[in-house]
């Protein structure tokens, strides 16, 4: 540790450290553009020089190592004139349309200019004109002569999204941020470049001349999509969600988000939203009161019961649903009489676990580990937070490999991942290749391995960086979940990280797929699964918060199945599954309703409701609690959604990625279903300028992959 003085205050840091850590450490604010403590030190803007003792000028705080005893002060003259002289210089070109800018209100030159700026310039000439650029439907640089060339955007695309994008070109007067050869911002986290960016220089083109940050109501939330749970902040005017920005969280996303958690508000306020409950009499949909609808239901329910036994009733769940509601719709189903009920719409194998799968280790020790296999996933779109994560590890030297289909695959991604060594193979292969990894450690540590092996350069690279370092984990995505050998993947994922003293664990696909495991949104006691229930196995089903056309690996096959049971009941916040279903319920998004999920790594989060629900929209857990009332089921007689959250902590979470499956390595071929970055979900398909990104426009996942 190193001892400084600081405005008179004794300050330790560790050695190494910059001046401006010491201050952050002391509390003391130093004024700074281009600093930013996730990104690596450029020391371009100069606003934070300060006054170092025995230094013949000002030095920038936020590149000068601190060194033992050295003595610094931050309100001197000197300090002071210093940064004020670095203000004029950056107002001389800064355009003066304050009333106009999208940052107005939390712009940080807008903020400084007030305490270092002065109120006449002494520069009378032109200011430079930057000419606007066209770089997607998510970032707007229609106002590009405002940028001060603190270069964060350039410096978070290398860094953290790992696709440097943006650069500057020319010098001088003339230099200006920009992509190269008229591309666009395609990154899957671009949108925190917006956030960054000191000035109104790069906005977001959906918020867009929407509203002034003052007249924004903030709320916290959690994020509907992937299994991070990304904190959030979401910005509400006249009940109406406007914007969605990162709420910083170390431990879960840090400061970022991904676009999709940022951008799929647009949903919120499509056309497509379900409005009132609607019911289908002679092939036409007509709107009804929420009484004539459950009554429906209840009566329809209770009728295929006496005709068939509740044996033919079952229910498919999103596992982007709320906790409480896959809880209550669980309770529904088996107070009914049936065990058909499961969540894994999108899995080709339905091996019971003996535990809830979850990442085996928590999301902060991503950023921190040394060995990484990861099988069976595109990280970069599957989960663009734990890929940022395994990213910043690689920057510390983490050895990153990966077992994957070239369709998974891209080059871009492997480049941005900096992956070592890559063993591409169809997906039929993966546990071979797994097999093969295990032979090899098995070889080198003189044990028997659990299947029979070959020896190729890959699982010999592969084994050798594991039996080496650390910090090590064992990751399998989405098509290993979802792969029809899924368990055999596990038991090879599983043998490897014993021998190697690796964590092993899944990526999880979707906010609450361990809390559906949690809430046994799945058959228990031989019940039908959801393949056997859309190939047709029931006369009567609930399909809560999901599109079996997108969300299901039978994809369009679903809709025969579904076309030939009795009653098809949706419950959803879009008017959708219209060829299939008989009843449409509005149930609530997550804005519009309380609730949990829990992420990868089992965490527990909570939220409330941030605007009204829209029209004669309610929320879900409310729907099925009166709809078991109707049906005489007394099991899920709650008053608040807090209620059903303590019942569901009576049973605590028991995480546990143990397998003890017979591991197969030739068997069933099926291509593991993977929903594309920007079809994962209801919300994000229904976001018009998530739709237009170059990962939307791509349509499906590359040949050999199903989606």
């Amino acid at each position: 540790m190193v001892e400084i003085e600081l405005d008179g205050q004794k300050v330790e840091v560790v050695e190494g450290s910059m001046v401006m850590h010491a201050a952050e450490k002391a509390g003391t604010y130093i004024p700074h553009f281009c600093y930013h403590k996730k990104l690596s030190i450029a020391a371009n803007c100069r606003m934070c020089l300060v006054d170092v003792e025995k230094a013949p000028k000002p030095m920038p705080a936020c590149a000068t190592p601190v060194t033992q005893g050295m003595i610094v002060r931050t309100k001197t003259d000197k300090a002071i004139k210093a940064q004020q002289s670095v203000m004029e210089f950056l107002l001389i070109n800064h355009p003066l349309d304050c009333p106009i800018c999208d940052q107005g209100g939390e712009c940080q030159l807008q903020d400084l200019a007030v305490g270092y700026g002065g109120s006449g310039s002494r520069y009378e000439e032109e200011k430079r004109v930057v000419f606007h650029k066209d770089v997607g439907p998510l970032i707007s640089m229609q106002e590009m002569s405002r940028c001060i060339h603190c270069t964060r955007c350039v410096r978070f695309g290398q860094e953290v999204a790992g696709v440097m994008e943006l650069g500057m070109s020319h010098r001088g007067e003339h230099a200006e941020i920009e992509t190269f050869l008229g591309q666009t911002i395609d990154s899957e986290l671009s949108g925190n470049m917006i956030d960054i960016c000191p000035v109104g220089a790069l906005t977001s083109k959906p918020f867009r001349y929407s509203a002034r940050t003052w007249e924004l109501s903030r709320r916290k939330s959690v994020a509907p999509h992937d299994s991070s749970g990304a904190n959030l902040v979401v910005q509400v005017k006249n009940n109406e969600v406007l914007r969605v920005v990162p709420l910083e969280n170390e431990d879960v996303n840090e400061c970022w988000i991904a676009d999709r958690d940022r951008f799929s508000y647009e949903a919120l306020n499509s056309p497509d939203r379900l409005r009132a409950p609607m019911i289908k009499q002679g092939g036409e949909w007509k709107e009804v009161n929420w009484q004539t609808a459950l009554e429906y239901v209840a009566n329809g329910l209770n009728q295929i019961k006496n005709d068939h036994g509740a044996r033919s009733i079952g229910a498919l769940v999103s596992p982007h649903s709320t906790l409480e509601e896959l809880h209550l719709a669980s309770t529904l189903v088996r107070s009914l009489g049936s065990d058909n009920i499961d969540h894994r719409l999108r899995n080709s194998e339905f091996v019971k676990g003996e535990g809830v799968r979850y990442l085996g280790t928590s999301i902060a020790s991503l950023s921190v580990l040394q060995r990484v296999l990861v099988v069976g996933s595109n990280l970069r779109k599957d989960h663009p937070l734990f890929a940022q994560r395994i990213r910043q590890a690689t920057r510390s030297g983490a050895q990153v490999h990966a077992i994957t289909s070239k369709a998974l695959l891209a080059d871009k991604d492997a480049w941005a991942l900096n992956l070592g060594t890559t063993d591409i193979q169809e997906a039929s292969a993966w546990a071979q290749s797994l097999a093969n990894v295990a032979g090899a450690i098995a070889a080198e540590k003189g044990v028997a391995a659990p299947a029979s092996s070959q020896t190729t350069a890959e699982a010999q690279a592969i084994a050798k960086s594991l039996l080496s370092g650390e910090r090590k984990a064992i990751l399998l995505g989405n098509g290993a979940a979802h792969h029809a050998n899924a368990s055999s993947l596990l038991s090879l994922a599983q043998w490897i990280a014993e021998q190697t003293g690796a964590s092993c664990g899944y990526l999880t696909e979707a906010a609450n797929t361990v809390g559906a495991q949690w809430v046994k949104a799945e058959p228990q006691t031989g019940g039908l699964n959801a393949a056997q229930i859309l190939a047709g196995g029931v006369k009567a089903v609930l399909l809560l918060n999901t599109e079996p056309v997108f969300d299901s690996a039978a994809g369009a096959q679903a809709v025969s199945g579904l076309a030939a049971m009795d009653m098809v009941v949706t419950l959803s916040p879009f008017k959708t599954n219209l060829e299939f279903s008989d009843v449409l319920l509005p149930i609530a998004p997550f804005t519009e309703t309380s609730g949990s999920f829990v992420n990868a790594e089992g965490r527990l989060q909570s939220f409330h409701a941030v605007v009204k629900p829209l029209a004669e929209t309610r929320p879900a857990w409310k729907v099925l609690r009166v709809l078991a009332n109707m049906l005489g089921l007394p099991q899920l007689a709650f008053e608040t959604s807090q209620d059903v959250l303590k019942q569901i902590n009576e049973s605590p979470l028991s995480l546990s990625n143990a397998c003890t499956s017979e591991v197969r390595l030739a068997g069933p071929v099926d291509v593991p279903c993977v929903a594309t970055i920007y079809q994962l979900d209801g919300l994000v398909r229904r976001a018009p300028s998530l739709q237009l990104t170059a990962d939307a426009r791509a349509g499906t996942l590359p040949e050999g992959v199903q989606a």
